[in-house]
């Protein structure tokens, strides 16, 4: 809760920190957690409450679970369900392949957000929930009209960066832009792996998330197209889910490829869809945010912003162009038939791609 003065109707938040963080979604609490981990000082403040939700196929990558456990995040008894591959399907033909390390985990975006909150307070994360910052400076983060005094900020905002425009960070036009439908469905996971089906102009995500639970996210150019109506296309999904209880009302999304010249400037970086984003048919994007932000952590240790600039780079780019793949695949149907025979003719083309996109680095 933000701390008040006596008289109750002042937020008294002046106390100067070596980093402000906009932004307590998990890129936020990422960056926030890492830079503790670091030495520093850290506030970070949402205007919104915890757990804070958000439209996306929630399963972490075994990369992903790597880079969280590297920021002390781990559970005793995991939440949700591992899963241990991942299997596309397309008119008929599936293809498959196990990860190359490791297992994956399905989980709800608000367990994984609350366990973040208890770990950033662990830390010693001062965390302003309910919070609205009204600007930066060169002097720290205007909130209700008084400066926090902050020598590093950083935004993570998301995908309309309010930090990123008050920075004058260009962003430029994002790729083409697609949209994300996501509802929980009360009905057992049938596979062992994430499902990524495939059809004319979308492609629906089921992930296990519980024992009695699965996760549908739609994505589709289409910002019409709703699960109940993309079901049609998919005979197999719509057999397992007509029927099944919603556990959750459909909740939605923007996704889109977008890369900026620069992330950061003067004492002010970006992270997560803030800095950047990769559309989610890769479903890199929080694996990608908890890299970012061991780099960023890493930078202000050494004072140097630069060398996350660098770093920021090189973690986009094979994320970037697994994208660019397949969405490629997405657009141009003979592609994508011409490709699923292949993987199916050869499934070791399927695994060494699978191999490439969930590269693990070395956390130790």
């Amino acid at each position: 809760m933000p701390e008040r003065n006596r008289a109750g109707n002042r937020l008294l938040v002046l106390q100067p920190t070596d980093l402000f963080v906009i932004g307590g979604g998990p890129a936020g609490l990422a960056a926030a957690i890492a830079a503790r981990r670091k030495g520093l000082n850290v506030t970070l403040a949402d205007g919104a409450r915890p757990p804070i939700d958000k439209a996306c196929g929630e399963g972490l990558m075994p990369d992903g679970l790597a880079a969280l456990r590297s920021l002390g995040v781990k559970w005793d008894r995991p939440p949700g369900l591992s899963f241990r591959g991942i299997r596309f399907v397309d008119r008929g033909i599936s293809v498959e392949s196990a990860f190359p390390e490791g297992h994956a985990l399905g989980v709800r975006r608000t367990v994984l957000h609350s366990t973040m909150v208890e770990v950033a307070a662990a830390a010693g994360v001062r965390m302003l929930w309910g919070t609205t910052v009204g600007g930066i400076s060169n002097d720290g983060v205007s909130i209700a009209g008084e400066t926090v005094p902050a020598r590093w900020i950083v935004g993570a905002d998301g995908f309309h960066s309010r930090v990123r425009r008050w920075a004058g960070i260009a962003a430029g036009p994002p790729g083409s832009r697609r949209f994300g439908f996501r509802i929980h469905y009360r009905v057992a996971p049938w596979s062992e792996y994430m499902e990524l089906h495939w059809g004319a102009g979308c492609q629906i995500y089921i992930t296990p998330i519980g024992p009695q639970e699965v996760c549908a996210a739609l994505i589709s150019r289409d910002p019409r197209l709703r699960l109940d109506e993309a079901l049609a296309q998919f005979p197999q999904l719509l057999a397992r889910l007509n029927g099944a209880p919603r556990a959750t009302t459909e909740r939605g999304a923007v996704t889109a490829n977008r890369s900026l010249p620069r992330v950061y400037r003067g004492n002010v970086a970006l992270i997560g869809d803030a800095s950047g984003s990769v559309d989610a048919i890769t479903g890199e994007g929080l694996c990608l945010a908890f890299h970012q932000a061991i780099a960023l952590a890493d930078s202000l240790a050494s004072g140097d912003l630069a060398r996350y600039q660098a770093a920021h780079r090189h973690l986009a780019r094979r994320p970037t162009l697994m994208s660019k793949l397949m969405l490629s695949m997405d657009r141009r149907n003979w592609l994508r038939r011409r490709a699923f025979g292949a993987m199916a003719f050869e499934p070791r083309i399927f695994q060494t791609l699978l191999s490439f996109h969930l590269c693990v680095p070395d956390f130790s």
